[in-house]
């Protein structure tokens, strides 16, 4: 896997492995993608999701528009961001499940691990349904929730 390919081929952990090594570096290359007046919000803070999802309704006007191939880079950027904003706040891990095409986060990166019995966080799901309910702080208030539910 290239560091130019955004997404894991969900038919190889190896890919996901790779995914995981590159995440710094995929996420210092997304960040200084964007305009400086935005990348400098960006300090993996609960209030930065708020300028994340600003930006990704600015860019985005429907789910399908974020999910064309093309987009994949960005995509990808939003969803590390997101994740490790999430993994920040709260703990956990990244993992992928790859046994199970019905499960709903087949082939997608997803956060475990941050609490005993919690169920798993897909980053790529909130970005995509951040686009769908156009909010502006439905990112945080996930966050939020999640963190109220964990205490």
């Amino acid at each position: 896997m290239t560091l130019e390919r955004s997404f894991v081929t969900p038919a190889d952990p190896d890919d996901f492995e790779h995914w995981l090594y590159a995440m710094d570096d995929a996420l210092q290359r997304f960040i200084s993608d964007l305009d400086e007046s935005i990348a400098l919000k960006l300090d993996y803070s609960e209030e930065s999701l708020e300028t994340i999802e600003s930006l990704i309704l600015k860019q985005y006007t429907s789910v399908e528009k974020i999910l064309i191939p093309a987009e994949s880079y960005r995509l990808d950027g939003l969803t590390r961001y997101v994740g490790e904003t999430f993994r920040k706040a709260i703990g956990g891990r990244w993992e992928i499940r790859l046994d199970d095409p019905r499960y709903a986060f087949h082939g997608l990166p997803q956060l475990t691990g941050f609490s005993p019995r919690a169920t798993p966080i897909c980053p790529h799901s909130l970005v995509t349904a951040a686009v769908d309910r156009r909010q502006g702080n439905y990112l945080r208030t996930i966050l939020e929730n999640v963190k109220r539910r964990l205490r």
